[in-house]
């Protein structure tokens, strides 16, 4: 126990005497509040054994290390200090540590951003998929892979791409159309996967039945991995009220399987392919009834679905000093089949449910940077073939099909005024053609920094985005939705104040946003008729973000985040703003790294939440708390056991936005190892 002290203290040795005490009371609050008194007096005694300590070496202070280089936000390499926007990069060695095991994991504990699922191991119902919602936008996250877009229909299933794949993920909070076009309203996610990895394997199980199954092999410039995940039984997933009384779902029999093959012709050219597929088995039984003539029903399969999801992407890429331009292919087919038995009214329906539908994208993006004077002028194009087909089923007799072609040409001046001062501004316009309903936008984006030290910079920035419909929106993707051809292209404008420090082994990161959208699109569930449909409806938000990480010489390093906004949202339904989400968010985390030995605790909580519903006031629900512990030993350099932990305190958090209720796994744990040669 002597031993153990003395190595705590030395792991806030690396920490100012006012960051340590502001961030050990901020982890143990995370973790329980009736540790605080004690956080508060270990954190006042050790800021007054180090002050003088500080003082003596404040002028010795090191120079910039710990800033990773930012693509993604400017579409040119920036340290992230001298990018105007707020950012965050999850780097392989970050996605490691934490024990994640796809791009969604990765995610999931990232100050302003919050989490939205529907089943284990990503098990999303078709259309109905995962969420990461950034800022309280719940349909603004445009996800790209290698700065491709990869979305089908708005949907992009992150927890399809394995994290042994991945080399770095970059995250830009705040409007991105004017570089990326439609989707971008809140933000862009940019999976960066790798090129070269060693030859590894890897093997895991855990309760529920989970399995992991993954392989890695490559030379010289040619990779081919293979993964494989399974999740078994899980009772009472969801819990949700319905026209007739209320239902329970349970899931079973949850796959996910990936294959990707990556070349590097050189180190400008690389090629990707990647197969992807999920199936998920759910039942959903009924566990009340409010008509007594139905009461007999209780207990009885409401329906039984299987979701299966398959997608295909291909991308060519291509950079250098001052080009870069890339063409992509993505297609994916979405289907739902399964017996119903009982409408939501509680009639008996005893139909065969089949929906399937198909989404194709093809494109190119190509841009040019020209170095002028103290500028830089950054222009470019971008074309994509966007189809989408209803399948035929024994529930679709007309099968529709859809395509238009999305244009964009956008352009970007990055000017240096002096030393100190700089700033961005940056048009796009976007049109569609080859419909009978097109549409045309044009967003402006303005951003200024001023630097006050090499590691020290203020910045303010502006930016207008946009959302094309998609045909799902517009048309309807099934029985149970209603087309609204009419819905209009969704706008916002995103203003941020921010201030970012990286000094050392510290980083701190601050922002002041607001964020006003007109016509958001949105879907509304009419409980009389059972059936969803897209409408425009209004939003904004308001909110502070503060961040805090600091790594340290004797292996342990420390995150802390800090978010407060008021998401609100006023539909047609509604004359009045109403609440979405959640208000509070505190994120933290403790990492050590030495030796043969790695471990990483790390919780998100997100307080003041409410369940929006589509036409009724939102009611309040309790927050959750994800957690995860991952501790690992790595016996020699090519072998390493892994023990991965999920909800530690065996939580029964709802973590879902909407009125339905979709609950957090039980204490869940993966046990792995890897081997390389």
């Amino acid at each position: 126990m002597k031993s153990y002290r003395k190595l705590g203290r030395k792991s806030l040795k690396c920490i100012g005497a006012k960051s340590r005490s502001a961030l050990l009371a901020g982890l143990l609050a995370l973790g329980g509040g009736t540790l605080l008194p004690m956080a508060a007096e270990a954190a006042e005694a050790e800021a007054a054994s180090t002050a003088a300590a500080e003082e003596s070496t404040a002028s010795e202070t090191p120079a910039y290390t710990m800033g990773e280089m930012v693509v993604t936000a400017t579409r040119t390499e920036k340290k992230e200090v001298d990018v105007p926007m707020a950012t965050e990069v999850i780097t392989e060695e970050d996605i490691k540590d934490s024990g994640a095991t796809n791009a969604y994991d990765a995610l999931q504990k990232i100050n302003g951003l919050e989490y939205g699922a529907m089943g284990p191991l990503g098990a999303a119902m078709g259309t109905m998929s995962n969420e990461v919602n950034i800022r309280g936008v719940d349909n603004g996250t445009l996800v790209l892979v290698n700065g491709n877009p990869i979305s089908m229909r708005g949907k992009y299933y992150l927890e399809d791409i394995p994290a042994d794949a991945i080399e770095r993920i970059e995250v830009v909070k705040g409007g991105g159309s004017t570089l990326y076009g439609s989707g971008a309203m809140a933000g862009v996610v940019n999976v960066i996967t790798k090129t070269e990895a060693a030859n590894s394997a890897k093997v895991g199980f855990g309760n529920f039945g989970q399995q992991l199954y993954h392989l890695n092999v490559g030379e010289k410039g040619l990779m081919v991995t293979y993964d494989l995940s399974k999740w078994g039984d899980q009772n009472h997933v969801s819990h949700s009220d319905i026209s007739g009384g209320s239902v329970r779902v349970d899931v079973d029999g949850t796959r996910k399987q990936s294959a990707t093959i990556s070349y590097k012709f050189n180190d400008h050219l690389s090629f990707l392919y990647g197969h992807y597929d999920t199936h998920a088995h759910f039942n959903r039984w009924i566990t009340s009834a409010k008509k007594a003539a139905d009461q007999k029903k209780v207990g009885q399969l409401l329906y039984d679905r299987e979701f299966i999801t398959m997608r295909d992407m291909a991308q060519l890429n291509y950079h250098d000093k001052n080009w870069k331009g890339s063409v992509y292919f993505n297609t994916g087919t979405l289907e739902a089949r399964g017996q119903t038995n009982y409408a939501n009214s509680l009639k008996v329906d005893g139909t065969w449910n089949n929906t399937r539908e198909k989404n194709t994208t093809f494109g190119l993006d190509a841009q040019r940077n020209w170095k002028i004077g103290k500028g830089t002028l950054t222009a470019g194009l971008s074309g994509q073939h966007e189809d989408y087909q209803q399948l035929h089923t024994v529930k679709t007799t007309d099968p529709k099909e859809y395509s238009r072609d999305n244009w964009g040409v956008f352009a970007q001046w990055d000017q240096k005024i002096d030393k100190k001062n700089s700033f961005i501004i940056g048009g796009r316009e976007t049109w569609t053609t080859g419909t009978e309903q097109n549409y045309s936008n044009f967003s402006a984006s303005g951003q200024f920094l001023h630097k006050m030290t090499n590691n020290d910079s203020l910045y303010l920035n502006i930016s207008q985005s946009f959302i094309m419909p998609t045909f799902a929106n517009m048309y309807g993707s099934g029985n149970m939705q209603d087309p609204n051809p009419g819905l209009k292209p969704q706008k916002g404008v995103n203003y941020e104040i921010g201030w970012k420090n990286i000094t050392g082994k510290h980083t701190w990161k601050a922002a002041l946003f607001h964020i006003d959208i007109k016509d958001n699109i949105s879907a509304s569930w009419d409980t009389t008729r059972e059936r969803y449909t897209y409408k425009n409806e209004d939003f904004r938000n308001d909110g502070f973000e503060l961040s805090y990480e600091v790594e340290c010489k004797n292996g342990f390093s420390y995150n802390a985040g800090l978010t407060w906004q008021n998401p609100v949202r006023k539909s047609h339904e509604k004359d009045y703003w109403d609440r979405k989400f959640g208000k509070i968010q505190l994120v933290g985390g403790i990492n050590y790294k030495k030796d043969k030995w790695r471990a990483s605790l790390q919780g998100s909580f997100l307080g003041a939440r409410v369940g929006t519903d589509s036409k009724q006031p939102s009611e309040s629900r309790r927050p959750y708390f994800l957690t995860s512990l991952t501790v690992a030993y790595a016996p020699t350099k090519l072998s390493e056991f892994e023990l991965s932990v999920n909800n530690i305190f065996d939580r029964n958090d709802i973590i879902s936005n909407q009125s339905s209720k979709y609950y957090a796994a039980p204490t869940n744990f993966l046990l792995s190892f890897t081997q390389k040669w």
